[in-house]
């Protein structure tokens, strides 16, 4: 490129990303893909980014607390993320539905199921905050937590699901929003709800210890509902929420729910299996290779969301080009996508697998909790090419409304691969918690080979939502 032509190229690129940032209605079922991918991706990646700096953050002071505080966090959120399954799958039906409304040009028709999903996530959020609040010792003693961190964490974990509607309403809201490619709307909502948290987790854990670090996370949440809410109803976005949105619509219901189900079932499948392996941790390792391992696993989560970021726009672009009949057009922008994650996700793998312990050792100073750490984090670093290329396809899948075939792979993969295989290998022949390590991924590559592979066979072009 020429000294002439490089301004030209820098202004295109700011741009780009200004247009992609104020949230300006766009057509993504024509013209140029890249820039299609970059206006969607750009705050996608931004809006999950924020998102893992706060968990990050989040773990950073919660260290302070001790092993004991680690673990209660890392437990908690294990069984907490069956409530993120629960609003992830909802979410995907919404974003599924919307994006091929807004594919077919009918904004009315887009909105009135955007309503439906959340009169159908509110009946759900209700059973699993009353379950959760109420049982929250034994949550944490049936996942292997001692009697102590039981004793200091139970109403961490009573906080955390009593919030729980603010997780659920949180995703699904942005959900419909990225499913009309208001992509910019969904991030200032999530960055609204994780600036909130990062102010307040330090003062409030400063002045009520663990509990204040729940408080901090439902107060921040509930404030990017509210600033959801408020643009839904009130807003000049694509989509404008009415009081006749909400009336019960029985066969759009039944369309949500047919998509939500798989989709939820495939979360919760593999909710489950972390679930099942950070047990098999404590288990294995006691609450040293737990919390070395919580750690690990946030700055797993700190690098994936980016990524998840990026096929979420995978899953709009599929959505809306299928609502307009450009079934080229949809398989194309996936595979670039793809090509964006991997090589994302290829510098993500050489930060891990070379900078794993400075990493670590900068949330905590425990000689034996950093070196459990630091084993984690290369181990599972070591598969983070697959990662990005299974998230994709898995979400351009999703994105189709195609959710049952997702569902399939992660029972395959994670119940009757990943869980066997890190039970022969920490327990069957004595790799103890490094064995659980190996075995995330294994499978995590086995899906991505199956994802591409179904994904390619192209029956997600012939859903009907």
């Amino acid at each position: 490129m020429s000294a002439e032509s490089q301004p030209t190229a820098i202004h295109r690129a700011i741009r780009l990303v200004r247009q992609s940032l104020n949230g300006e209605e766009q057509d993504y079922t024509t013209g140029n893909m890249k820039k299609a991918v970059f206006l969607l991706a750009i705050p996608m990646i931004l809006e999950l980014g924020l998102e893992s700096v706060f968990a990050v953050v989040d773990m950073f002071f919660v260290g302070k607390l001790g092993q004991n505080a680690i673990a209660t966090v890392g437990l908690t959120e294990s069984v907490i993320s069956l409530v993120y399954s629960l609003a992830i799958g909802i979410s995907t039906a919404a974003t599924a539905i919307v994006a091929r409304r807004i594919g077919e040009k009918n904004h009315e028709a887009a909105a009135h199921a955007g309503a439906q999903a959340l009169v159908v996530s509110l009946i759900g959020t209700l059973a699993i905050s009353i379950t959760g609040s109420v049982f929250a010792p034994e949550i944490l003693a049936l996942m292997g937590a001692s009697a102590q961190v039981v004793a200091e964490g139970a109403i961490f974990t009573r906080i955390m699901f009593a919030g729980s509607s603010a997780i659920m309403f949180l995703f699904l809201i942005n959900g419909i929003f990225r499913g009309a490619g208001d992509a910019a709307m969904a991030m200032k909502s999530l960055w609204i709800a994780s600036f909130i948290n990062i102010i307040l987790c330090p003062v409030l854990i400063h002045f009520f210890g663990l509990k204040g670090a729940a408080i901090a996370t439902v107060a921040g949440r509930s404030s990017g509902v509210i600033y959801q809410c408020y643009h839904l109803f009130k807003g000049k976005g694509i989509l404008k929420f009415k009081k006749r949105h909400f009336n019960f619509d029985l066969p759009i219901v039944k369309s949500i729910i047919n998509i939500a189900w798989p989709a939820t079932l495939q979360f919760i499948i593999a909710s489950g299996s972390w679930i099942i392996l950070a047990r098999l941790v404590a288990e294995t390792g006691g609450t040293t290779a737990s919390a070395g391992y919580q750690i690990a696993i946030r700055n797993v989560v700190f690098f994936i969301l980016p990524a998840w970021g990026l096929s979420n726009a995978a899953a709009t672009l599929v959505g809306q080009n299928l609502g307009a009949k450009q079934m080229l057009r949809a398989e194309q922008s996936v595979m670039l996508t793809a090509r964006y994650n991997v090589i994302f996700m290829s510098m993500v793998m050489l930060l891990f697998l070379f900078l794993a312990e400075p990493i670590i050792s900068f949330f905590t100073h425990d000689e034996a909790v950093v070196a459990y750490g630091v084993k984690a984090l290369r181990i599972m670093g070591a598969g983070y090419i697959f990662y990005g290329i299974g998230m994709v396809m898995t979400q351009a899948l999703n994105g189709a409304g195609d959710t049952r075939t997702p569902t399939i792979i992660n029972f395959v993969c994670f119940w009757m691969f990943q869980i066997p295989l890190a039970y022969i290998l920490s327990e069957g022949i004595g790799m103890q918690s490094t064995g659980a390590f190996l075995a995330i991924p294994i499978a995590e590559s086995l899906i991505a080979l199956l994802a591409w592979y179904y994904f390619k066979k192209g029956r997600w072009k012939e859903i009907k939502v």
